[in-house]
């Protein structure tokens, strides 16, 4: 029966203890936002619309982007990763990175004196296999 009391006592503690020290998610957000997120807005001005896409010039924001919202939740006593950052990254890809390619190259088509050989080849092909075709069905029938 004084084991009740005790495991009552330990879970009132250490509900305090976690109440004391828990993140205070307002504050981080408000944080990363107006710490972060302007220093990362500042780069990204900075290397130019057209370089978003190219991973080689974004690593290094990103990965800055990426330390001080760890940094400012080690200093408020916040897990890393936790929901927040996860809205929060996905907020930034969203503005940022919405039309780059997984590959992190921008896509476009490729010359016409490569493209024009892969459309007309099939096709020449195609024409003269039916002529082949036609002109051996016809030559058999007089053989017959």
């Amino acid at each position: 029966m004084a084991l009740l009391p005790r495991r009552f006592l330990c879970f009132v503690l250490a509900h305090h203890f976690i109440a004391a020290t828990a993140c205070q998610e307002a504050d981080y957000g408000w944080m990363i936002r107006h710490y972060c997120l302007k220093q990362f807005q500042l780069s990204m001005e900075g290397i130019g619309q057209r370089l978003w896409c190219d991973w080689d010039e974004t690593v290094g924001t990103y990965g800055e982007l990426t330390n001080c919202t760890a940094l400012i939740a080690e200093r408020l006593n916040c897990y890393w990763p936790n929901r927040l950052v996860d809205e929060f990254f996905v907020a930034v890809h969203k503005q940022y990175f919405r039309n780059c390619s997984p590959s992190g190259r921008a896509l476009h088509d490729p010359p016409n004196g490569v493209l024009c050989p892969f459309i007309v080849l099939p096709i020449l092909v195609t024409l003269l296999m039916t002529v082949l075709v036609v002109w051996r069905s016809k030559r058999s029938e007089g053989i017959v």
